[in-house]
């Protein structure tokens, strides 16, 4: 069902891998992974819960991945119908972009909000306070 021309189109695929095309193993793999990986997420949106800047990404990743098992724990696969040219990648022999779901752009837009907040936006090491010795204030 075309959305937007082209562009965007509404294009119902199961999917046994996992994001991007990738298919490591089966369906099971990735269920596995996903059970493993759900507590540790949570235990790190605990952890930030008073950081927003971090909490969120994370909840958007346990979001879509949790999304995903329960379409992988019902179905055996995931649904995926977002169907966009976002552009080609023809050194790859990427004429379209992969079909994907909600759940994936969750994880896709926390795994990149993550890693843009951690390596560019660091909280710097807070500057100790207090009096300052005699010895730092003589000039040599």
């Amino acid at each position: 069902m075309r959305v937007l021309g082209e562009t965007v189109m509404f294009t119902l695929v199961y999917n046994q891998g996992g994001a991007l095309g990738t298919n490591i193993g089966s369906s099971h793999y990735y269920t596995i992974i996903s059970v493993i990986l759900l507590p540790v997420i949570g235990y790190y949106i605990y952890r930030y819960r008073r950081e927003p800047v971090y909490g969120w990404p994370l909840a958007f990743i346990a979001g879509g991945a949790l999304g995903n098992l329960i379409d992988r724990l019902r179905l055996g696969q995931v649904v995926d119908f977002i169907d966009v040219d976002f552009f080609d990648i023809g050194f790859l022999g990427i004429s379209r972009w992969w079909t994907f779901n909600v759940a994936d752009a969750a994880i896709s837009c926390g795994i990149v909000f993550l890693l843009f907040v951690t390596f560019l936006f660091r909280p710097h090491e807070p500057v100790p306070e207090g009096p300052r010795s005699e010895a730092a204030l003589r000039p040599e």
